[in-house]
């Protein structure tokens, strides 16, 4: 990736010292770690931008210009989502605020550390222009978003920001991450500070280290796991380093455990490992179901709605085996949003991070089992090739989700993709991951425009890696948030966007249809107020007018490995391209249906 400090450079900077408020602000960001701000400019936060650009010098963090803010909060979530790490966005008063909340709560559902900085006012009747000023300029601003993140603040003074910021870099950073909310008042970044004024050092507030479990818990889980004949391991949302990785595959193989991953959250474990049970997807495959309702425990590593996937592959039935379930998910639950889906089973219950509970469960179970593994080798999983192979598919036929799969690990070849998102009818038997930064996992809080930002985020993060940045979209989530290929452009991140293009928003289709079945109606108008066509959109078209290199619609099997080839040189010579792939409406695997 081209080296971002050679874009937007400001002049004559020279060596500016703090001496406004806003710049206690840019100062802390700094402190902070925060190397980027994804923003779209507004008068609401000029004194802040002023900070940024002529006290910061635009480095350390730089600004990454948007042209939309829910773009801004889905780069910094994709950039979460591939490093674990916060970054910086900047919401413009409070239209800009409520731009940006859908993308919020995507975030906050993903559970990713984000600083989200945003301003009102002036607050001081007396120092706001006429209409403007007054339109921009809301009581208790955080109150739009305080549901969905998981601290917010509109300090009142300098030192009192200062303060803020650093409970914000230790708030957003302990477990469960989520982003945080600041609110600057107008006035307030306008005003001088104080020549004598002494900012907190940040090292001295740092977030606890990861959070252990009690060794009476550890004790109790390791005596089930120990004298367990049939272990599954469901593992969630979990963090992206390989030490991690590693440790979960080890305690898989110690155990002779069953694993089960999905589709909702990033890469957990290798999907081609025999103890793998069955493809990820947004339910339990049937091979997964049978293993899971055969299972005497079942360890629960932060898996996002376990009470939810019971009713799937259980029904009404009981749940026999022992569930040992672990995640710090709880803390931040709340009356508004039920994300916290229904509530899980544990009769071994761990308020503690999964990633030091496996470490402490491999170090009592190495001493039970004197180091001896109690799987014996045998194949538990379905990690032979698919019912469909690439070697299969026809190659003058039209193009099905199922081809795009197999299309996309037939060009993997070599490479080291990072999927940042895929559509809901992904055909995962046909692409296994192999490392955590495989795929990221989905958007969240379902919320569309995220693809394309998420996708930025991504790619940002991991330019300077050996990794490819690859996100597989739908059109709708796509058209939602395409502006957003300008910053990818303007900065050159390189990013391939596939579109896996149905011309409908096909999901809503099958809803239709559903209701239709039920009251005895005509299926055959599902259609309607769901076809993205009459006109097609040219999705190819729309990419290069915002700078981004593109092909397509790509309509046959036969064109799409080279088609993909080429954007990926593409893309690894360090810029952007989209590829616009036309296919035929289905999914390889269905979702989860609601009953009318």
């Amino acid at each position: 990736m081209p080296d971002l400090t050679k874009f937007d450079r400001p002049v004559n900077v020279g060596n500016p010292k703090m001496g406004w408020a806003s710049d206690v602000a840019a100062e802390m960001l700094r402190r902070m770690g925060i190397k980027y701000l994804s923003m779209n400019p507004g008068a609401s936060y000029r004194g802040f931008h002023d900070s940024i650009v002529n006290y910061l010098g635009n480095d350390d963090p730089q600004m990454i210009l948007c042209l939309h803010e829910d773009h801004a909060v889905h780069i910094a979530q994709g950039y979460a989502k591939a490093t674990d790490e916060p970054m910086g966005c900047i919401l413009h008063s409070n239209v800009g605020l409520m731009h940006g909340m859908m993308g919020i709560f995507n975030a906050w559902c993903n559970r990713v550390p984000m600083v989200i900085m945003g301003a009102t006012g002036p607050v001081d009747v007396m120092k706001r222009r006429p209409w403007i000023d007054w339109i921009h300029t809301a009581k208790d601003q955080g109150a739009l978003v305080r549901n969905f993140v998981k601290y917010d603040d509109e300090p009142r003074s300098a030192q009192a920001l200062a303060e803020t910021m650093v409970r914000v870099n230790k708030t957003i950073r302990t477990a469960p991450t989520a982003p945080a909310y600041v609110c600057l008042d107008a006035g307030l970044q306008e005003s001088e500070i104080d020549p004598e004024m002494k900012l907190p050092d940040v090292t001295r507030f740092l977030p606890p280290p990861p959070t252990p479990a009690p060794q009476q818990s550890i004790d109790e889980a390791a005596n089930l796991l120990v004298n367990a004949k049939n272990p599954v391991i469901m593992m969630g949302r979990l963090k992206r380093d390989e030490q991690g990785w590693a440790n979960r595959i080890k305690l898989a193989e110690l155990l002779g455990a069953g694993v089960v991953t999905d589709m909702k959250t990033g890469a957990a474990f290798p999907t081609d490992h025999a103890l793998h049970l069955a493809p990820p997807s947004n339910r339990p495959r049937e091979e997964a179901e049978a293993e899971v309702k055969k299972a005497d425990v079942i360890l629960d590593l932060n898996w996002v709605d376990l009470a939810g996937t019971f009713k799937l592959i259980f029904g009404r039935d009981d749940v026999n085996a022992k569930v040992i379930h672990v995640s710090m998910d709880s803390i931040i639950h709340n009356g508004w949003t039920t994300d916290h889906m229904g509530m899980p089973i544990g009769d071994v219950t761990m308020l503690a991070e999964p990633e030091p509970v496996v470490e402490q469960l491999l170090e009592v179970l190495e001493k039970r089992l004197d180091g001896q593994s109690k799987w014996d080798g045998e194949n538990k999983g379905r990690t032979a090739d698919p019912d469909t192979t690439f070697e299969m598919l026809d190659q003058d036929a039209n193009i099905s989700v199922e081809a795009v799969t197999l299309c996309m690990n037939e060009v993997r070849k070599g490479r080291n993709l990072t999927l940042t998102n895929v559509t809901i009818g992904w055909a995962a038997d046909g692409y296994h991951f192999t490392h955590p930064l495989d795929y990221l996992g989905n958007d969240g809080g379902g919320g569309l425009a995220s693809g394309t930002g998420t996708a930025i985020g991504a790619g940002l993060a991991l330019g300077d890696t050996n990794r490819t940045v690859v996100g597989v979209l739908g059109d709708g989530d796509t058209m939602q948030g395409a502006s957003s290929l300008w910053t990818a452009a303007h900065y050159s991140i390189p990013v391939l966007f596939v579109i896996s293009n149905n011309r409908s928003n096909f999901n809503d289709e099958i809803h239709q249809e559903t209701v239709a079945k039920t009251r005895n109606r005509p299926v055959e108008n599902r259609w309607i107020g769901q076809r993205i066509d009459d006109p097609t959109v040219s999705i190819e078209r729309y990419a290069q007018s915002l700078g981004v290199e593109s092909a397509g619609p790509i309509e046959k099997v036969a064109d799409l490995v080279p088609a993909l080839q080429h954007a990926l040189s593409v893309v690894e010579s360090g810029k952007p391209y989209l590829l616009n792939v036309h296919v035929e409406k289905g999914y390889a695997v269905p979702p989860p249906a609601r009953e009318a």
